[in-house]
């Protein structure tokens, strides 16, 4: 069904009618409803903020293998109540995604699902254990086309591993995406070190434990001439790192998570598990420097790294809990809040760091595109004015594990179209699309 959008405000600017047909956007402006037609849906977004379809390079979709956590079924629903048409699902499922086959799987699951496009991330190490290098050419010669590369929820902490990993993604234009924590300087670690975490004596995990792993990797990415990302960056000091990274050119890019961009480690003072991540939740401090590096570009992109978890992970004292947070639903919320309506960025760089760039970095063309005519028709459209109490019990995706709870949030996704097709509508899943 081709459809008319009339009267959103394009990157949050000037209002405009928007046309998709056949799945792709076929006018903008004056001309929107000449092309959609006669018979066209017509979709009224005056006082909507249109976007182009989100991009999350940080997903876990937990299948196969931790079905009680989530599923590519329930994990894309979220996505695309999230606002997102694409979602790169990280490699540490069971089994491992560190072959062509069971890439090639959760591609396909995600096709079957059809509510966002799944593109699956590859592991670095064969079974993440970081001896020795997955069958990366063969993922990147699957019919998945794998171009991103980790081994998240784990560092790829051997030198000599890494460079030949970087060495061999370079062949084909491929990225590592570093999980990077030094794991002999975490051992045991609950929580960010600081006085904090002494007065309550949780073990501590310290910001050079990150930057230790990303000061390394930039040299190694400049030394051998390849492509590195860093995932979920938290402290001052990572930011300084990729900035100066950048500054000499390497080619280093960086995501920040919303909980890293909206928490502080005080939360952890609750010793409620749901608070506690990886990497942890940092200092004030450290939560001003990752806005500020957002928002002046050293980093690139918004990654949500949602990490859902069984009732039972959560539902526990702090030092059994698993680590992580789902950020799906809320991920454009968080950001509205402490970015956009604090006047740092506007809508334009939103879709800047949670569409473009993420598919930039991803190496994909179905995706990213923006609101031009003759993209694909990829179209978020979301209300800045409302304002929401998180309630996890009500999201699609299988976990309730939000560091949200209870929290209010302004914006609302109305309306996505993933080619063309409408995956919400009016603010709800359209099931029978």
């Amino acid at each position: 069904m081709n459809t008319l959008i009339k009267s959103a405000a394009i990157l949050g600017g000037e209002k405009a009618d928007i046309a998709l047909v056949d799945g792709v956007i076929a006018a903008i402006g004056a001309d929107a409803a000449e092309a959609a037609g006669a018979g066209a849906r017509v979709v009224e977004a005056d006082g909507l903020v249109a976007l182009p379809g989100l991009v999350d390079l940080h997903t876990h979709l937990r299948e196969p293998g931790r079905e009680d956590a989530e599923t590519v079924e329930t994990g894309t629903r979220a996505a695309a109540l999230g606002g997102f048409t694409c979602v790169f699902a990280m490699a540490n499922t069971t089994p491992v995604q560190d072959t062509a086959g069971v890439v090639e799987q959760v591609a396909r699951l995600g096709q079957e699902a059809g509510w966002v496009e799944v593109r699956p991330i590859g592991a670095v190490s064969k079974g993440l254990e970081g001896k020795a290098l997955a069958e990366l050419g063969a993922m990147a010669a699957s019919k998945a086309r794998v171009r991103v590369f980790s081994d998240d929820g784990k560092c790829v902490h051997d030198p000599v591993l890494m460079r030949r990993a970087l060495e061999y993604v370079r062949s084909f234009d491929g990225v590592i995406a570093q999980h990077s924590q030094e794991p002999r300087l975490t051992e045991g670690a609950q929580m960010n070190e600081s006085p904090l975490s002494a007065q309550l004596g949780l073990a501590g995990w310290p910001a050079v434990a990150e930057e230790a792993i990303i000061a390394r990797d930039i040299q190694l990415a400049a030394h051998v001439g390849s492509r590195l990302h860093v995932c979920h960056l938290s402290t001052a000091g990572s930011v300084e790192l990729v900035r100066w990274a950048k500054s000499r050119g390497i080619d280093v890019t960086a995501e920040v998570t919303p909980h890293h961009l909206f928490l502080t480690e005080e939360k952890a003072a609750t010793y409620d598990p749901l608070y506690k991540v990886n990497p942890p939740l940092r200092t004030r401090e450290d939560v001003e420097a990752v806005r500020a590096g957002l928002a002046d570009g050293t980093i690139d992109i918004v990654g949500t790294d949602h990490a859902p978890h069984p009732l039972e992970d959560k539902d526990c004292e702090w030092a059994a809990g698993a680590f992580g947070m789902t950020g799906l639903e809320t991920a454009l919320s968080v950001v509205q809040d402490v970015m956009v309506d604090t006047g740092r960025m506007t809508w334009a760089d939103v879709a800047r760091v949670m569409s473009t760039t993420p598919a930039k970095i991803g190496r994909i063309t179905s995706q990213g595109q923006g609101l031009v005519v003759g993209a694909p028709a990829h179209v978020t459209l979301v209300d800045p004015s409302v304002r929401r109490v998180v309630d996890p019990a009500t999201q699609a995706t299988k976990s309730t594990n939000s560091p949200y709870k209870g929290c209010e949030l302004p914006g609302q996704v109305m309306a996505t179209f993933y080619g063309g097709r409408a995956t919400v509508l009016n603010g709800e899943l359209q099931v029978e699309a």
